[in-house]
């Protein structure tokens, strides 16, 4: 028997087969994906005393249990935490958006020498490794003064990265020039064209910025350890490394804290997500 006949014998063998391990490979990510939130979720209601005695996959005996939750934000500092993740959050995107819709907007609408070496510029310091420019990176933001201050984390978040930029010239180029050339021959400037025409047919582009860099800075950990050691400045992911030390042992705790964590992003990722595609690839296709 020939190889093709038999490749057509196997066939439909092959086929049900293959689906049924493909759905299966998925089945199997998927649960090595939730388990680990399922487990930190059910822990999160239990009392100390049941954390020790019930298996990780044990129901809690009261769904209403909100000890943890409420030891967490207030002894575990939470709250403050939430509070200075949010001010950094609003005021490093707003930079980000206004740097980098600029930056875009002069590099698509002008024309000028070196416009290539600029964006070859961006690219070139996404591949310098961060950890090398870590000592010059802090001499500069102490020299500032900027050093245990949420200014230091708002100015290093507010760094125009190579992604914000191709994302926001993608969208830059399916608007017509003509725009603005009409806006001119109306005696317009070149602040108002971008403040009044451009800037708002942007905001698909926009909120992909935000959706993308704002799960970045909100899970972002080193910066603000390194640069806001004061506990009062902690962050939603430095607050919560800090429960290994008053809540070393009680893991109900910890577990609850981690809920708190992770329920904005998990919440606002399966709200947006489909901006979050439609913004990559709608700014290159039309």
């Amino acid at each position: 028997m020939s190889a093709a006949a038999l490749t057509r014998g196997a066939g439909p063998l092959l086929g049900p087969l293959g689906k049924a391990l493909k759905y299966a490979s998925l089945v199997a990510a998927c649960v090595v994906a939730i388990l680990p939130l399922v487990t930190v979720f059910l822990a999160s209601f239990k009392t100390q005393d049941e954390f020790r005695e019930t298996g990780p996959l044990d129901a809690p005996e009261s769904w209403t249990n909100l000890d943890n939750f409420v030891t967490a934000f207030t002894r575990g500092g939470m709250l403050q935490g939430f509070l200075n993740t949010t001010i950094i959050l609003v005021v490093a995107l707003a930079g980000t958006i206004l740097i980098g819709t600029m930056t875009a907007y002069a590099i698509d609408r002008f024309d000028f020498r070196g416009r290539g070496l600029v964006v070859g510029a961006f690219l070139l310091a996404t591949l310098v490794p961060a950890v090398t420019t870590q000592v010059a990176t802090f001499q500069i933001v102490s020299g500032l003064g900027l050093f245990n201050t949420r200014w230091a984390a708002i100015v290093l978040f507010m760094g125009t990265d190579i992604i914000s930029i191709y994302i926001f010239l993608q969208f830059m180029r399916s608007i017509p020039r003509s725009l603005d050339e009409a806006a001119m021959l109306d005696g317009a400037n070149r602040l108002t064209i971008y403040a009044r025409i451009v800037f708002p047919l942007l905001r698909p582009a926009i909120a992909t910025v935000v959706i993308i860099k704002g799960i970045a800075i909100y899970n972002e950990f080193y910066l603000p350890w390194l640069y806001m050691p004061s506990r009062d400045l902690g962050v939603i992911s430095t607050s919560l490394f800090r429960f290994k030390g008053p809540f070393g042992a009680q893991w109900e705790v910890i577990s609850a804290g981690a809920v708190l964590v992770i329920i904005p992003t998990l919440v606002a990722f399966l709200l947006l997500q489909r901006y979050i595609y439609n913004g990559l690839v709608s700014g290159a296709t039309k």
